[in-house]
């Protein structure tokens, strides 16, 4: 191993590091408001790139009926609790964004996949499709069992996952698909190239975080989530609703995850399944800040991704073993420095 071969390493390693870190933030987010270990963070990955890869490749995604199938439900159950509560107030707003937007959608689809549409706006159609899934997913799995323990909220999350990785193979096939990038080129740095799109994640990963920061520090629905994150009943107690925290966390975490999944498909295949194992590399950055912490679990991801990056060097078959093994020492050491508090504290 010589400079070049470090060089190029460490650019491997801070690429993907930065796709964890947004896995990680999202990961961290949703837990601290929702109290939810969010497994299935890693399939919005997959339908984010894989429902662009589609667009790109003239085909209609799944993604399309999907969301139309995920609306008509999330209808029907907010149909049968204002009929239960005799509230039909809100109701118009909920088949606007839960049925109207997913119809539109579907019925623009086959217009964004001809020939001649820019990538760009075809970036920005599969966000459309994927992201309302996440209020979605949370209206019909989460709410009705929000006041649950963590514990079966993390069992909820792995049927989630499952349930959704195989809507994937329903949709995608098991075929993987790449995207081209979103910019071409490249830039000598010293003795190693850098393609321009590296430098398109790492400043659009950037971007999304200052974007987060401003949002939390800035924005009154900012600020209500982190009053949620902090303590759940002292929030309800002021007023702030915690179903539209946990909507809107699962809206940031699709818009992340889609996001990230767009930004890799041009420089890794996807496949319907990849997401779960760059969801799992996501959990272990998190695991790093204790799920609470952004900037630890930032750094974690860094680390995973120089780690994972170094150990396909040395010992290619086993750096997936490698980097979830890191999970039991970052445990160990997350322990030590523990204290044990109730869920609403």
């Amino acid at each position: 191993m010589d400079l070049t071969i470090v060089l190029i390493l460490l650019q491997d390693g801070v690429l993907n590091g930065a796709i964890y870190a947004l896995l990680g933030l999202a990961l961290v987010l949703v837990f601290l408001v929702t109290r939810v270990i969010f497994i299935p963070q890693g399939e919005f990955v997959t339908f984010g790139a894989l429902s662009l890869a589609f667009l790109v490749n003239g085909k209609v995604p799944g993604t399309a009926l999907l969301l139309v199938l995920l609306g008509v439900l999330v209808c029907l159950a907010e149909a049968a609790s204002a009929w239960r509560s005799r509230q039909w107030r809100g109701y118009g707003r909920t088949l606007l964004w839960a049925l109207g937007l997913p119809l539109v959608l579907w019925w623009l689809a086959p217009l964004v996949a001809a020939d001649g549409v820019p990538l760009a706006l075809r970036v920005v159609f599969a966000l459309l499709l994927v992201i309302p899934m996440g209020p979605m997913i949370y209206r019909l799995v989460y709410q009705p069992v929000e006041q649950a323990s963590v514990l079966v909220l993390l069992i909820i999350s792995v049927a989630v996952h499952f349930a959704m990785t195989g809507l994937g193979l329903l949709f995608f096939g098991a075929e993987g698909w790449r995207t081209p990038a979103l910019l071409d080129g490249s830039v000598q740095v010293g003795p190693v190239a850098w393609t321009a799109q590296t430098f398109v994640v790492l400043g659009s990963c950037a971007a999304l975080m200052l974007a987060l920061w401003l949002f939390f520090s800035r924005t009154l629905y900012g600020r209500a989530l982190r009053a949620t994150a902090v303590n759940r009943r002292g929030a309800r107690l002021v007023g702030i609703s915690t179903r539209v925290a946990g909507s809107l966390t699962f809206t940031l975490a699709a818009a992340v995850g889609a996001l990230s999944g767009m930004l890799i498909a041009a420089i890794t295949t996807i496949y319907y399944d990849t997401g779960f194992i760059i969801g799992l590399k996501g959990f272990v950055a998190a695991i790093f800040g204790g799920l609470v912490s952004y900037p630890a679990a930032a750094a974690g991801a860094l680390f995973v991704g120089i780690l994972e990056s170094f150990s396909s060097f040395w010992a290619s078959p086993f750096k997936e073993a490698i980097v979830f093994a890191l999970i039991i020492p970052v445990l160990l050491w997350r322990s030590f420095g523990s204290v044990q508090l109730d869920e609403e504290d």
